[in-house]
């Protein structure tokens, strides 16, 4: 048995969605209670909607400095994107773009939330995206299929289905963000 003790992986939490009355922050505190209680994780959230994204690319944006620190810090991702007309939100392609070397050779989960397709057909957008950057997807993902009705006072009630499959996903994002943290630190990603 390995004893070997291990500072906890950092988790970004990136809440993708911009919209007013947005369910994204609701969504997202469902998952990091979950992650909280891992000892082997800590979490903190990386919020589109509390970035100020620039307009145009190369523009200079003092404004992305904190979210550009959290990614960078980040051993491992967790997604949380709505979907908008089958695929993700335009403000949270833009912070992707934005960023490039804190994606690489970190893996990258997801939680969705839709109408009938919970979020799947923005996740799967979302693969080649991360793909192209290097980052390792999980498998497994989350997805909440019309969930309006299950949030209530800003949380979201919970369901033995979605609890399950968080558990899936957290287990296959500790792996990935053990193994790639330690593959990194061995030898740089490119080198």
């Amino acid at each position: 048995m390995n004893s070997t003790v291990t500072e906890p992986l950092q988790i970004a939490v990136v809440v993708g969605s911009t919209r007013p009355g947005r369910l994204g922050p609701a969504v997202a505190e469902w998952f990091l209670e979950r992650a909280r209680a891992r000892h082997e994780l800590s979490p903190a959230v990386v919020d589109v909607g509390d970035t100020e994204l620039p307009h145009a690319f190369g523009a200079p944006a003092p404004a992305l400095a904190p979210a550009a620190a959290a990614l960078a810090a980040a051993d491992a991702f967790v997604v949380v994107t709505p979907e908008y007309n089958h695929s993700y939100p335009g403000a949270l392609k833009n912070l992707i773009d934005l960023h490039s070397a804190e994606w690489r050779a970190k893996p990258v989960a997801f939680v969705s939330y839709g109408g009938i397709s919970g979020g799947l057909r923005a996740v799967e957008h979302l693969r080649g995206v991360f793909a192209e950057l290097h980052a390792v997807t999980v498998r497994d993902t989350v997805s909440f299929h019309n969930p309006w009705g299950r949030a209530d006072g800003g949380s979201l009630a919970a369901d033995p289905e979605s609890d399950a499959a968080a558990g899936t996903l957290l287990d296959q994002l500790t792996w990935w963000g053990e193994a790639l943290r330690t593959a990194r630190a061995h030898r740089p990603y490119g080198s």
